[in-house]
């Protein structure tokens, strides 16, 4: 018991500054490449910070327990956006840009239906998993093309303002072309291996903390259903809520929400998918009555604060994290007394 409590406090430490850490090699990269901040967050935060989700549903599918790798991923996406997008628009309000808009989150809430769709009969086939797969790569070439194509056209606005100022600072460019040209490769190595250490501690942190949490639930008579959604849910989904902390923190309120988007298409289509691959599942009626439509209610509810925000020219901000908090404390409190009826 103690072994896991210990385990619980270092591993939270550990990935804190880990993901700092990460945050940092993604920004460099950002800016070295000029690729979109979103897309940054799509790809490498989204993905990345999900591969405890990964990691922790291909070993319960191996030993015989996908159940507990549905509820893990479809948790996580619930706490993602309630817990996770919430906490952090409370932090530091974000703009919603028009791509986001009109292709990121209704891809998002599209991969949902199909989610729900899958399970109407209460089971996901080898065929259904396949099909999430095939989905995931499609997807995210979508995002790639997409973003790239868009560019900076949406930050049109900073770039005129922006100008102005870098005018002057153009001819030094040009005098230090050279110099800037001898420090570029170590910039981008210092930015790749920020990014490799971070994840690697982002993952191995938030693993020592589900250890010790699932130890101490098992302790506790928890069934393995609300472990997944829970505990092992929450701190799969703990390098996201740190790293978008850490974005926001550091003004790259895209990358955040890229990851938010990014963490959820991924864990529905590769995370679930892979599961079912390795082995089919025969899910528990109550992940569609009530998991699923919490997910499904809780993605609407986002789409429809964007859109608002969007149409309304305002921030993403402390009204809407609060109403994603208050899901979140709602659907945890649903768990609760589903446990104990």
């Amino acid at each position: 018991m103690w072994l896991a409590a210990l385990a619980i406090l270092i591993g939270l430490a550990i990935l804190v500054w880990s993901a700092d850490v990460f945050i940092d090699g993604a920004t460099a990269l950002a800016k070295k490449f000029s690729v979109p901040s979103f897309l940054i967050g799509v790809l490498i935060l989204g993905i990345g910070t999900s591969a405890p989700e990964m990691v922790v549903s291909v070993l319960a599918a191996i030993e015989g327990s996908p159940e507990l790798a549905l509820g893990n991923a479809y948790g996580s996406n619930i706490i993602n956006i309630a817990l996770v997008l919430g906490a952090t628009v409370l932090i530091s309000p974000i703009i919603i840009r028009r791509g986001i808009v009109k292709r990121d989150l209704p891809l998002l809430l599209l991969i949902t239906v199909i989610a729900a769709w899958q399970l109407r009969d209460g089971t996901l086939s080898q065929v259904d998993g396949i099909v999430l797969l095939i989905l995931l790569v499609a997807v995210l070439g979508l995002q790639i093309i997409m973003s790239i194509r868009e560019g900076y056209h949406e930050h049109e606005d900073d770039i005129v303002v922006a100008n102005a100022d870098s005018e002057h600072s153009n001819n030094l460019e040009h005098l230090n072309n050279s110099e800037s040209l001898e420090k570029l490769e170590p910039s981008v190595t210092r930015g790749l291996v920020s990014l490799i250490i971070g994840m690697l501690m982002l993952v191995a942190s938030s693993r020592a903390i589900v250890w010790g949490a699932v130890e101490l639930a098992t302790l506790w008579g928890l069934s393995e259903l609300i472990i997944g959604l829970t505990i092992v849910a929450v701190g799969t989904s703990l390098p996201e809520l740190v790293s978008s902390l850490s974005a926001a923190r550091k003004g790259e309120h895209d990358m955040a929400l890229g990851n938010i988007i990014g963490s959820n298409i991924f864990n529905t289509l590769a995370v679930v998918g892979l599961a079912t691959v390795i082995a089919p599942i025969a899910a528990d009626p109550v992940i569609l009555s009530r998991d699923v439509m919490a997910m499904g209610v809780l993605t609407i509810l986002l789409v429809t604060l964007c859109v608002f925000a969007f149409k309304t020219k305002r921030q993403f901000g402390r009204t809407s994290g609060a109403t994603l908090v208050l899901f979140f404390m709602g659907y945890t409190a649903w768990l609760i007394q589903s446990v104990s009826m």
